[in-house]
C-alpha cells in the first residue's frame, strides 16, 4: 500500500480506502501474509467481456454491411450498457440525410429498438431496474405500459422505434442470441422517418429478424467449436 500511495502521490488513508473498495468488488486481492496486491478475477471477467464483443463485432460485421448495402440505411451493433446501449459497430448509410451515430456511443436503452430488443428477451427483474431509471420523468409512460410494449417484442420478434429518442428519427432492431439463448446483443437498421416510414417498419423488422438469427446461429457454432477445441486441450 505504501508503494502504491508513493507512486499515485495519494495519502495511505485515501488510498487505503480505494483498495478495500477494489478487493470487496473483486478487482484486486491482497496476500494476507506478504500484504501485496494482485489484480482479481473481476479483471479477468471484464478482458473476458471485452474479448467476446471484440469477437462479436468482427462475425457480425458483414452481415451488417450486407443490410446496409441492401437498404441503403445506417445499421449498427449494440449491447445492453447498464440501463443503457452502446455501440459496439456502426455501419454508416451513403445517403447524405442518415442518423450521426459513432462506435461508444450511448443511449437509454427502453427508447430505442436495439435497446428494446435486448430488454424484451431480458430478466424482468433486471428489466424493471432498467425501465425505473430510463422512464424517470416520463409524463404518461409506466412501467406496466413498458412491459406491455416489451411483450410486444418479444412475441414478433423483433422492436421498433418511431421517434421515441430523436425526432424523425425511426428504425427496427432484433436480438442475438448465444448458445444459451441469452441475448447478448442486438442489430438495427436506423434512418429518417420519411424513408423508413410505420408502413416499412414492420418490413425492415422481419428482415433484420432474420439477419439477427443467421448470426445467433454462427455465434452458436462458434460457442461450440470453442468448446470442443478446450476438451480436446484438456484431455
Amino acid at each position: 500500500m505504501t508503494q502504491i500511495a508513493d507512486s499515485v502521490n495519494m495519502s495511505k488513508t485515501t488510498v487505503h480506502r480505494l483498495l478495500t473498495t477494489l478487493e470487496t468488488r473483486r478487482f484486486i486481492s491482497r496476500d494476507k501474509d506478504t500484504g501485496m496486491y494482485r489484480l482479481g478475477f473481476s479483471i479477468v471477467e471484464m478482458a473476458s467481456f471485452v474479448l467476446h464483443n471484440m469477437e462479436l463485432r468482427s462475425l457480425a460485421h458483414p452481415y451488417l454491411k450486407s443490410l446496409s448495402e441492401q437498404y441503403g440505411e445506417t445499421v449498427d451493433l449494440s449491447v445492453l450498457d447498464g440501463s443503457h446501449v452502446i455501440y459496439l459497430e456502426v455501419i454508416e448509410s451513403p445517403q447524405r440525410v442518415k442518423l450521426a451515430a459513432a462506435i461508444g456511443h450511448r443511449l437509454p436503452a427502453y427508447f430505442t429498438a436495439s435497446g428494446k430488443a435486448l430488454l424484451a428477451f431480458a430478466p424482468e427483474e433486471q428489466v424493471r431496474e432498467i425501465l425505473t431509471e430510463n422512464i424517470a420523468g416520463q409524463d404518461g409512460l409506466t412501467i406496466s405500459k413498458a412491459l406491455e410494449d416489451l411483450g410486444n417484442v418479444t412475441e414478433r420478434g423483433y422492436a421498433i422505434s418511431e421517434q421515441e429518442y430523436e425526432e424523425q428519427i425511426n428504425a427496427a432492431a432484433a436480438p442475438i442470441f448465444d448458445a444459451d439463448r441469452r441475448a447478448v446483443a442486438s442489430i438495427a437498421i436506423v434512418g429518417p422517418s420519411f424513408r423508413l416510414s410505420r408502413e416499412r417498419l414492420p418490413e425492415l423488422g422481419e428482415s433484420i429478424k432474420k439477419t439477427a438469427d443467421e448470426i445467433s446461429s454462427e455465434v452458436g457454432i462458434t460457442a461450440l467449436s470453442a468448446m470442443v477445441a478446450k476438451t480436446r486441450n484438456n484431455r
